[in-house]
């Protein structure tokens, strides 16, 4: 599927705990549009709370999309992402609704917006040797190999990030290139005849981790350690995204009893701030065609700018319902 009809497509995008979701929602809730999910980890069922998915009385002010939809023992990819937003998209236009897209993974979003990068299929084998090396080295020292062969890669990815180390690892054992080059590579796929209008929330750093902080507080009160029980109650492959999102690893090691609930959430909000940060960056550098606004959005954040997104999205020929 390369194209998903025609007309505008709101984007909200920025880091973890900057509002999107509210944001989002009040745009749909104006414009009569739908919100479509472009968030990694919030397409999984099993971690709600602990992924901060809409609640169900959210998902009942407006329409949601994507939100939910794949069962933990799945994988999701930005290619598997686009085929299913750009379905959605050409849903809701067909309702006669806005699509809003809303999410933090930047991946998907420029899949979506500029196509998909010409990387080769790489033979299973050439990942297999990757894990196996990823698992002897451990990943600090899988990051300095990385380094010595692919500085640009390695400088790109965090040593904890072991689906992307490994993605980089194989591509360039299998292919002679680095995975950066193929990445910067004439892109093929690019969703066309849609209008994108794009705003990326990019809070002030200390409000930004202030929130990241609080928010996990309140997923651990509202029943986070519950479900990151009841998925390692699955016996899952650690390797699978739903293993990997925030938090998981931490509060999981806690009913391991290998840590305190305290020293858990402390480790949980550290990676959460370091992950915002490298969102931060990424929106900062990529998504340059994005309207930037410098606050979150939302309670947590001592002002709003919604006047000024409203009017940006009024000017772009939408009429509002309010």
């Amino acid at each position: 599927m390369t194209a998903s009809g025609t007309g505008p497509v709101i984007v909200v995008a920025g880091p973890t705990a900057s509002g999107k979701s509210a944001l989002a929602m009040e745009i749909a809730e104006a414009f009569r549009g739908v919100v479509i999910n472009a968030d990694s980890m919030q397409v999984y069922a099993d971690l709600r709370v602990l992924t901060a998915r809409p609640s169900e009385a959210e998902e009942r002010r407006v329409p949601h999309r994507l939100y939910g939809v794949l069962d933990g023992d799945e994988k999701c990819s930005a290619g598997r992402w686009r085929e299913l937003a750009l379905a959605e998209i050409a849903r809701a236009q067909a309702s006669g609704l806005l699509p809003v897209l809303c999410g933090g993974t930047g991946l998907y979003l420029q899949t979506l917006m500029r196509g998909i990068a010409p990387v080769p299929a790489v033979p299973a084998h050439f990942r297999a040797a990757a894990t196996a090396l990823h698992a002897q080295l451990g990943g600090p020292g899988f990051h300095a190999r990385l380094a010595e062969r692919d500085p640009v890669m390695a400088a790109r990815l965090h040593p904890g990030n072991t689906q992307r180390l490994i993605r980089a690892w194989e591509v360039l054992e299998a292919t002679g290139r680095s995975l950066a080059e193929w990445q910067e590579a004439p892109r093929t796929g690019a969703a066309t005849g849609l209008d994108f209008l794009s705003f990326t929330l990019l809070p002030a750093r200390d409000a930004l981790y202030a929130a990241c902080d609080g928010r996990l507080m309140q997923m651990v009160e509202a029943g986070a350690l519950e479900e990151v029980r009841a998925l390692v109650a699955r016996g899952l492959d650690p390797a699978l995204p739903v293993m990997k999102a925030l938090g998981v690893r931490e509060l999981a090691a806690h009913i391991a009893g290998e840590l305190t609930l305290e020293d858990a959430i402390d480790r949980a909000q550290r990676e959460t701030r370091r992950y915002a940060k490298r969102q931060m960056t990424w929106f900062r550098h990529q998504m340059v065609d994005a309207m930037r606004i410098e606050t979150g959005y939302g309670a947590k954040y001592s002002t709003s700018p919604r006047d000024e997104i409203f009017s940006k999205i009024r000017q772009s020929g939408l009429t509002a319902r309010v």
